[in-house]
């Protein structure tokens, strides 16, 4: 019975939002909310937001973590957007704007010539990077971010050195180039994460529109700044570094609040280094929150996967080491200083996170102080040791990370395409 007394038929509602009721009374069938007349108004206007705003479905169409990105997502754009108007502003009095002696004809030269070297900085940056921002995503995302803020200092200072003002608003050209493939591209991928229900376009669309929310608010804020800074070069400068360190931070939080459930390289690692160490599975929340979110030079060993053979052997005396006791699709060599992963044509995910795991235990005992010296025969004595240790523990460590909530059916880890099939000798 409901509250006017009528028998309830059925009871409906729309995602995780308001529910209804259907009621029979007097032979009549009528549908009604649950909830205050108050409350309904106000839930009402919360409905039409996420709606506008939200992708469908949510919360339940998006990753947990979802909302707490795009708060600092947003947050960032904000700052943005407004370190961009003082960028902007730079920009054109740069190229001549308000200057009775500047040329039309030199401020579109500079304008082109800014435009033409970011297209090859775009161009060049996605051909010998465009693989490692999948694998990468939170890294490469707040490295671009970075770089933007470094192209608008630089378009900022620009109008003070007119000597060399085309060199450094091509150089903030290129970087922003740069900024545009890592950025969107990056984004894309964390937009697969996001995805629930197969509903990427949806939350791209919705992502667009809280952009050009935030965008029109901070064209808002930039009508009023604008009058304040013309002419003022310090109080620009001022606020261009609290606006930037506003940026850096929210994006800083921002990739922090990700949690992916596929391994890449770095998560792997975190994980079977842990799991070596004292048999603890971590969970997606806790390796993520380890995983280095800046890009590293020369800290660790670094790992190539899917290599040539000859990277890993370079004679039939070392194909035969590789090969020993070894019945796995994927051979590991080490040479100059870096694990090589050979990875064999019929090899599966299965097989790619093995693979993977036997890197991250071989990259672990040569960090080891009690470490052999790294002469090449102790090299290949440290691989059948790694081997044997996967042989133990990488079934029960499987098993482990499924429990634990990790995707196991796909990986980001960054193979390069050589697949190799090699001949044993019982074949």
């Amino acid at each position: 019975m409901d509250k006017n007394g009528g028998l309830v038929l059925a009871t409906e509602r729309y995602g995780s939002g308001q529910t209804w009721k259907y009621s029979v009374s007097d032979g009549v069938m009528k549908r009604t909310r649950d909830g205050s007349e108050a409350g309904l108004r106000s839930h009402s206007v919360v409905e039409l937001f996420k709606s506008v705003f939200l992708p469908q479905g949510y919360p339940e169409s998006v990753s947990s973590d979802y909302l707490q990105y795009q708060f600092w997502d947003t947050l960032q754009a904000f700052s943005s957007s407004l370190s961009g108007t003082l960028a902007t502003q730079a920009s054109l009095r740069g190229v001549g704007v308000g200057n009775q002696e500047a040329t039309v004809a030199a401020a579109t030269v500079t304008w082109l010539l800014r435009d033409g070297t970011g297209m090859l900085g775009r161009i060049l940056f996605a051909w010998r990077k465009g693989s490692k921002l999948d694998s990468e995503a939170k890294k490469w995302r707040l490295f671009a971010d970075v770089l933007n803020d470094i192209a608008m200092f630089m378009e900022i200072l620009a109008p003070h050195f007119p000597a060399c003002f085309t060199l450094v608003v091509c150089t903030a050209g290129i970087f922003k180039s740069i900024v545009g493939v890592a950025g969107g591209a990056t984004r894309a991928a964390l937009t697969v994460h996001q995805a629930r229900r197969d509903n990427m376009a949806d939350i791209s669309a919705k992502d667009g529109s809280q952009e050009t929310l935030v965008n029109l608010a901070g064209l808002l804020v930039s009508l009023l700044l604008i009058p304040l800074v013309t002419d003022n070069p310090v109080l620009t400068v001022s606020l261009f570094f609290l606006f930037t360190v506003l940026h850096l931070f929210a994006n800083y939080k921002a990739v922090r609040s990700v949690v992916m459930e596929t391994f890449n390289e770095a998560r792997l690692s975190i994980v079977m280094q842990q799991y070596l160490k004292d048999r603890r599975i971590l969970s997606p929340s806790e390796a993520n929150q380890r995983e280095p979110v800046f890009l590293q030079f020369g800290k660790t060993t670094p790992v190539k996967l899917g290599v040539r053979l000859q990277d890993v052997a370079q004679s039939p005396e070392e194909l035969n080491l590789a090969l020993k006791e070894n019945n796995m699709p994927f051979l590991l060599g080490i040479r100059s200083g870096c694990i090589c992963v050979c990875l064999g044509t019929d090899a599966s995910v299965r097989d790619e996170i093995r693979a993977m795991c036997q890197a991250a235990c071989v990259s672990n005992m040569l960090s080891c102080p009690t470490a052999l010296k790294p002469t090449q025969q102790n090299l290949w004595e440290i691989l059948h040791e790694s081997q044997k240790q996967m042989d133990a523990h990488f079934s029960p460590f499987l098993k482990g990370v499924k429990a634990a909530g990790w995707d196991t059916e796909r990986t980001l880890l960054d193979w390069d395409e050589w697949r190799v099939e090699w001949k044993t000798k019982n074949s």
